[in-house]
This record gives C-alpha cells, structure tokens and sequence, in this order.
C-alpha cells in the first residue's frame, strides 16, 4: 500500500494558485453550484468509460413485446420523479408510484418538473399513485413486471428493502431493480426472493424535489443496468430482465440507458467516489472543492481510501485500473462547490446510507485479509454520527446518569 501512496502522490496540485485567481477566491461560493454547472456527463465519462465500451446501445433493440410493462416504482423524490417521467414517455411502460410526504400535493396537483432534458412540465402524474406499497395477492392486482426501489439504502435502520417490497412481489415473476449505491445490496433481496431476477442500477443524475412536488432536474439521466448473480436461477433469466429493462427505460429519446456486461467492475469503480468523497464530505461537511484546495485531505484520506478499495477489489477479483484514481479525485468540478448526497443528508438530519458504502467494503477486506485502516477510521466517525441521528429521532435512548453497576460499553436495559 506504501508504494502504491508513493507512486501516486499528487499530480493535480500544480495550477492550484492559477485556479484559485480564476475564481476569485473562496469567500463567496456555496455548497451548490449558482451557474447550475453539471458533474454528471463529466463523471459518467470517468467513472463508466469502460462500462460504455462494454455496454449494448438499446435506442434500436427491437421490443419483445407490445404490451406495456408494469411497474412500480418506490421513492418518488426527484431521482425517482425522474425514472417515473421517462419509463411513462417513454411509451413502454405504466408506472405505479408509492409517494409518501409528497402524496397529498401531487394527487392534488401532479408534479412540478423543470428539467434540462425534458424542459417545463406541469400537472404530471404517473398513471397511478399509492401512499402505501400495494399488496398484489390481497388487492387481487395484476403481478408487477419490475418492482424499481429507489430510496436510499439505509441497511442499519429498519425496515429493509426486502421487507418493504415484500408485498408488491410475486415469486418467479417480478424483477427487482434496486437503483441504489453501495456493495452486496442483493444480497439480502435474494435471499428473500431467490426465484426473482434482482437487477442492478448506476445511475448518474442530479434531481431534487424542493419544495414538495416541484422538480428541479439539472444533470443528465445516464443509467446502466445490468443483472446481479442469483444462483437460483438461470443467469439468461435474469439477463433478459436486465435487457428488458433498459428497452422500456431507453424508450424515452431524452435519457440514456446501457446494459451492463460487468456488474461487478462497475459497482467496484463507484465505490471509488462513494467510499472517499462522500464519506470524507460527510465527516467534514465539506464540498469537494475544498477538499481539492486543502491539498492534506486529498493526500491523507481520499487517496488512500481509494487506494484501499483498488485492493480490496483486486483480492475480489475484481482489477480497478489505478489511473482511476487520479481521475477520480478530479471528476468533480472546481467550480460546483458540490456536497455529494451523503453529505447532504446528515446536515438534513437524515440517516446515511453508509453500510453498503463503507461498511460492506470494509467486511470484504476483513474477509480477504486485507489492510483497510483508513476505512477503518472512516467507518467508525460515520457509525457515530449515524447513532447521534438515531438518538435525536428516538431509536435508541442514552442513560442520563451511569446505573450502579454499569460497565464500560454495557447498555441499559431499555436500550
């Protein structure tokens, strides 16, 4: 790990001073970008290069069927909003969405959806909105082609994915597409569902509901889609669900959806970013800009994180070419001043999806033996900051005072 810290020392430092005149100083930026500048077709380029040469366009795949697909789609924020909004234009599906703070606004007045790539829309719906996860058996519904989940994965607070889904799936018939970050999430999914296809999505996007809603979608909708291994079925199954989807999400002229060829790889490579930028993001409540400037903070924890992962990924199996790192750490644009979603979520005091991110990561590297110490640390300040937000919603309850008797590290019995 030394050689690999020594080799890649800085190359980015030079010009620092010559960016920081050209954008007159720190004094006046904020967390979000004013002049709206996107990262994602810069990241995209990055981060899924490989992925794109290895991918099969979709644009002009013939359909299989004429029947719309039935979808249900869980986490209807402006990410989810989004995957709604181009799977209904698309012409190929009929999406039911689960909403929940929203519902009230949006039955009454549909969306709001200003868009780079679909330009002003009011008044839109999907063609159907629930405020509960419908239940397929008891409500005698018609079973649902694709169950597509994407809220964020927060593995330590329940309920899990497989238990919220559990009721809108039908064994050997839906395909569950989990539009989520981080490391091993099918796995739970599979166990619960072992006869369904489990599907895995990257998705480079910048959507947000705000106010309740309204949609302000800024960054380009660039998606892959391929299929994770569920030894219960036959992997040409579980492929043909991951090509069909694409088809029916591609449909849509305005986004740009890829079959992925190699899973793995490309989960691997995002956590490059996931694993660094957004855990350091997180601990700090810093942008990706300062960290930049800081120099120390690039050499100390997001360089050797991603070093780590890059190793972590090699024992797997998985080879992460090590330029991807040096690209990486410059994927994101001086100028956005950008918080990655990790970041933002803890100064909302929401939880943090940090197992799947860190945690997962981590425990591959215990596993396979190798030294993580850097995730190590990053995992403990992001444990600690995931019970201060248990604490302040109520999940867990901290003695005022030490009971007679009570050990270091013993817990109270209301606990």
């Amino acid at each position: 790990m030394a050689s690999l810290l020594t080799q890649f020392r800085p190359s980015w430092h030079s010009g620092r001073i010559k960016m920081l005149s050209l954008l007159g100083g720190l004094s006046s930026s904020s967390s979000q970008p004013e002049n709206k500048l996107t990262n994602s077709a810069v990241a995209c380029g990055i981060l899924f290069s490989r992925a794109q040469s290895t991918t099969t366009q979709t644009k002009t795949m013939a359909s299989g069927s004429n029947k719309k697909a039935n979808v249900l789609l869980i986490g209807s924020g402006g990410v989810g909003t989004m995957g709604a909004y181009a799977l209904e234009t698309g012409g190929k599906a009929s999406v039911t969405a689960v909403l929940r703070s929203n519902y009230s606004v949006v039955k009454e007045q549909g969306f709001t959806i200003n868009s780079i790539e679909h330009g002003s829309v009011k008044d839109w719906r999907p063609t159907n909105i629930r405020n509960a996860i419908p239940n397929v058996a008891e409500e005698g519904l018609p079973p649902f082609d694709f169950v597509v989940v994407t809220t964020k994965n927060v593995a330590d607070v329940p309920p899990s994915v497989a238990d919220v889904i559990a009721p809108a799936v039908t064994p050997g018939h839906t395909a569950i597409t989990l539009l989520q970050n981080g490391l091993n999430i099918e796995r739970p999914v599979i166990a619960a569902f072992p006869t369904n296809p489990v599907l895995s999505g990257i998705t480079v996007i910048g959507a947000r509901e705000r106010p309740r809603g309204t949609v302000e979608h800024t960054n380009y909708d660039i998606s892959f889609i391929g299929a994770f291994d569920n030894p219960n079925i036959p992997p040409s199954v579980s492929e043909a669900a991951a090509k069909r989807f694409v088809e029916i999400y591609d449909a849509c002229p305005a986004v740009d959806c890829n079959y992925d060829t190699d899973v793995p790889f490309n989960r691997w490579k995002k956590l490059l970013y996931n694993t660094s930028f957004n855990s350091v993001a997180t601990i700090l409540r810093m942008d990706t800009a300062r960290m930049r400037f800081s120099e120390h903070i690039i050499d100390d924890l997001i360089r050797p994180i991603m070093l780590e992962v890059v190793a972590t990924a090699k024992a797997k199996g998985v080879e992460l070419p090590l330029e991807l790192v040096e690209k990486i750490i410059t994927v994101d644009l001086y100028e956005s001043f950008f918080k990655p979603s990790m970041c933002q979520d803890i100064e909302k005091g929401n939880f943090i999806e940090f197992e799947n991110i860190i945690g997962e990561p981590l425990r591959e590297a215990e596993r396979l033996g190798v030294p993580t110490p850097t995730l190590k640390v990053v995992y403990a300040f992001l444990k600690g900051l995931q019970f201060q937000t248990k604490e302040a919603k109520g999940l867990v309850e901290v003695p005022r005072k030490s009971l007679p008797g009570m050990k270091y590290g013993q817990k109270d019995e209301k606990w």
